[in-house]
């Protein structure tokens, strides 16, 4: 493993451990009926440091579970986010972080069609506690609209 490699799997030890989500749904947007459940995901180290694992717990059928694998390429100094769900959606994002802000994309086709892009922006709080964010979509030729906000929230 390259220095550069190294370097760029180091950054990403922040999101190590467990964390709980609250998701906030807009005004007049469909959201889960009753109460939002509890979610849960934890992020750990797989294959010996090469990859971050993250799981994604949620406990309403509505919503699916998810497995993401990231990969960090010196090459090309950015990270890809292989996201696979209960549905059986696979997808890639493209994905950046600073080491404060944490973004994710999706804007071409890869194992599914492309029927709308994603955007996922979060910002880490000073004291590594907290990810406030939130995912955008927008359709063919449109402007990004805001779809939910979603706070991380560390465990323990």
């Amino acid at each position: 493993m390259t220095v550069e490699r190294q370097e760029m799997l180091a950054r990403l030890d922040v999101f190590v451990g467990e964390w709980s989500l609250e998701p906030r749904f807009p005004e007049g947007r469909p959201s889960p009926p009753g109460e939002v459940p509890k979610a849960r995901t934890w992020f750990e180290w797989a294959l010996d440091g090469q990859f971050l694992v993250q799981r994604t717990e949620i406990p309403a059928p509505e919503a699916p579970d998810g497995l993401m694998v990231v990969r960090a390429d010196p090459g090309t100094g950015a990270y890809t986010q292989h996201y696979f769900d209960s549905r059986g959606v696979a997808r890639l994002y493209a994905m950046d972080f600073d080491g404060r802000v944490w973004t994710l994309t999706r804007e071409s086709p890869d194992f599914t069609p492309l029927e709308f892009r994603q955007r996922f922006t979060g910002t880490f709080s000073e004291d590594g506690s907290t990810i406030t964010g939130g995912w955008e979509v927008r359709f063919d030729g449109g402007e990004w609209e805001h779809d939910f906000s979603l706070t991380y929230r560390r465990a323990g």
